[in-house]
Parts: structure tokens; C-alpha cells; sequence
């Protein structure tokens, strides 16, 4: 994934155990002071997604030894040269994703399943499509036991997509191709956006907006993601 980017809301698609989970939920404190400070602080503002990272337990989807800074101002290693991406990044795509409730998203680069789980608590469905295989049984698994009914996981090359499932109403990318995969901009709904970060040393999110005659294209900040891979590895 990436490198950069309130109270427990009831929400039917996943993370049911948040009632009783809050009590025992030691990082709460450090999850309330990230979204004031990393998010709020720095112009994120859509309610929907504060509320849904308020919620996510982002330290389950770090390793154990680094649970300790799972909220801090940074991307963290995941293993096989993949991270979690930082927290700002997160929300960032999240909200110039524009997602409703009623929506279903692809995302391309499960990672731990992070931004999956984020998703989750705003869009109606989640397909998310993870190259590494040991990444995408691992993120299957948290998402699962986390409570996750709404979001499907699958091992395969993210540059395809999944067409299955398609059209989709928004698409986050969240590793870095040197050009907007065309089979992407197919999948993408009418009135859909994709966020994604293009460039191999320079990266840049750039925002598309899919319309009747075509893509409307953003660029908006720079970044630095690890890169879109083609082939599975073992």
C-alpha cells in the first residue's frame, strides 16, 4: 500500500462486536487522538468517513510487535515489502472517493486490509483484490474475524481488475502503476471515481470522474506508494 495520509456509530455491515469491544479497547484513546489531530487537523471532514475510521481497529491489521504504533503519523511494514498506509492517506482517498452507503467499490491492493475494512463501513459492497497470496489469506482472515460480512477478498492482478463484479461506483488504488490501468477506467460506473496514485519516482493521486463522453482527470497531492505489481509472487 501507501506511504503518507467521534464515537462508535451503529453501522449493519461489519464490526458488530464494537459495543462490547469499545470497553476493552485499550487503543481507543490513541484512535480518538489520530482522527482529531491527523484528520480533522489537516481538512478531512466528511462525517462519514471520520466516523468509520473512529471505528476500525486499525491496530488488528498491523503485526503485534508494532501494535504500539498503529496510530501514529506513518505507513508501517506488513511484510513481503508491502505497508499499511498512513492514516491521512487513508481517509484522504476514502473521501475523494465521494462513496454512498448504497455503493459498491473495487479496491486494488488489500495489503492487511485496512482501507478494505474502511470501506466497509461506508459502501454497501467491497471487493478488494490483493497480488501477494499470503496477504490475502491474512487480510481474509482479520476482516472475517473482525466481523466483515460485506467484503469479498480474492488473489489476483489488481491491473485487471475484478469484471465480475463491475461496474463499480468507486475504485481506490493503493499502489502506484506508471499508468491508469485502461480495464479500471472500463469497470468504473458512470458518474464513478477512481482515485489512484500514478508515477513511478514522482508519484501524484490523480481523481477521475468517469462520464458519458469520457474521464474528467485530477491531480491533486503527492505521494509515495509502493508500486502496482504484475505477476503473483510466492
Amino acid at each position: 500500500m501507501s506511504s503518507y495520509a467521534l464515537e462508535f456509530s451503529s453501522n449493519p455491515h461489519g464490526l458488530e462486536i464494537n459495543k462490547s469491544y469499545a470497553a476493552i479497547d485499550k487503543f481507543d484513546w490513541k484512535r480518538r487522538q489520530m482522527v482529531k489531530y491527523q484528520l480533522r487537523n489537516r481538512g478531512i471532514k466528511d462525517k462519514r468517513v471520520l466516523a468509520a475510521i473512529s471505528k476500525v481497529p486499525r491496530h488488528e491489521f498491523v503485526d503485534s510487535s508494532l501494535r504500539d504504533l498503529a496510530y501514529s503519523d506513518s505507513p508501517l511494514p506488513i511484510g513481503h515489502n508491502q505497508t499499511i498506509s498512513q492514516p491521512y492517506i487513508v481517509a484522504y482517498m476514502t473521501e475523494a472517493g465521494e462513496i454512498s452507503p448504497s455503493d459498491k467499490v473495487l479496491e486494488i491492493g488489500t495489503g492487511s486490509g485496512y482501507q478494505a475494512a474502511v470501506l466497509g463501513e461506508i459502501a454497501k459492497e467491497v471487493y478488494s483484490i490483493e497480488i501477494i497470496p499470503q496477504l490475502a489469506i491474512k487480510a481474509r482472515r482479520t476482516l472475517s474475524r473482525l466481523g466483515y460480512q460485506n467484503i469479498q477478498v480474492k488473489t489476483g492482478d489488481g491491473y485487471q481488475g475484478w469484471v465480475e463484479n463491475a461496474p463499480y461506483d468507486a475504485i481506490i488504488v493503493t499502489a502506484a502503476p506508471e499508468s491508469i490501468p485502461k480495464p479500471l477506467i472500463e469497470q468504473l460506473a458512470i458518474n464513478g471515481k477512481m482515485v489512484i496514485p500514478v508515477g513511478k519516482s514522482n508519484q501524484e493521486i490523480f481523481v477521475l470522474t468517469k462520464t458519458q463522453n469520457g474521464t474528467l482527470s485530477e491531480k491533486t497531492i503527492p505521494v509515495r506508494f509502493v508500486p502496482m505489481r504484475r505477476k503473483f509472487l510466492q
